[in-house]
């Protein structure tokens, strides 16, 4: 675990409904991870970024080819192509995002999915993920935004969070509201097509 930035000072009561926190010595309201994901959350996040996830060893070679075609049509970076897994490599490294360093992250994230379960990776990524502003990870987004904990989100309002860390520095909420909108309700539409909510949910 590469991560050894400050947690948020958070105060709970019995029912794990928060009475007070403070803001982390870097100035980020950063949370200490939780033992477990909400499903709601889980499923947008892997679905928006990672749908194959639970099966590749790190990367994803079709990811990569697809993103490296976009990225040599265009002449500039569109798509990264990385994994949950990748990505995890790459915020605990903050390293400029070159092809050298692709590749590094690439090495260190089979590494990784050898080391550790496919559920601790997932969860140090949602506990360290941008999440827009200075909000980081899943626990202190949910609070921050929506006044709650990730179990009690509707699916609508995990969508929301799981498109965050796509983009983190250019929409969130109060920040480019209809690149954000439409974002999740892309999203929304996924999860219809793949029968998690129904036609009513996603109106």
């Amino acid at each position: 675990n590469d991560f050894e930035q400050p947690y948020s000072t958070v105060l709970e009561d019995y029912n794990g409904n928060l009475l007070s926190a403070t803001i982390a010595d870097d100035g980020q309201w950063r949370f200490p991870p939780s033992d477990s994901i909400a499903f709601k959350f889980k499923t947008c996040i892997k679905l928006f970024e990672d749908q194959y996830f639970d099966y590749h060893p790190g990367f994803n070679p079709i990811s990569l080819l697809r993103a490296f075609k976009q990225n040599w049509n265009s002449k500039k970076t569109k798509s990264g192509g990385s994994t949950i897994t990748m990505q995890l490599i790459r915020l605990s490294r903050r390293k400029e995002r070159t092809y050298y360093q692709k590749i590094i992250e690439l090495i260190k994230a089979v590494k990784t999915e050898i080391n550790y379960s496919k559920e601790n990776i997932f969860n140090l990524y949602c506990a360290n993920a941008p999440f827009g502003g200075n909000v980081v990870g899943l626990e202190a987004a949910s609070w921050r935004y929506y006044g709650r904990a990730p179990h009690l989100l509707s699916w609508s309002e995990s969508a929301t969070l799981a498109v965050l860390p796509n983009a983190p520095s250019l929409i969130y909420p109060g920040k480019n509201q209809k690149r954000l909108l439409k974002k999740r309700n892309f999203l929304l539409k996924k999860l219809m097509d793949k029968h998690y909510i129904d036609q009513i949910q996603y109106e």
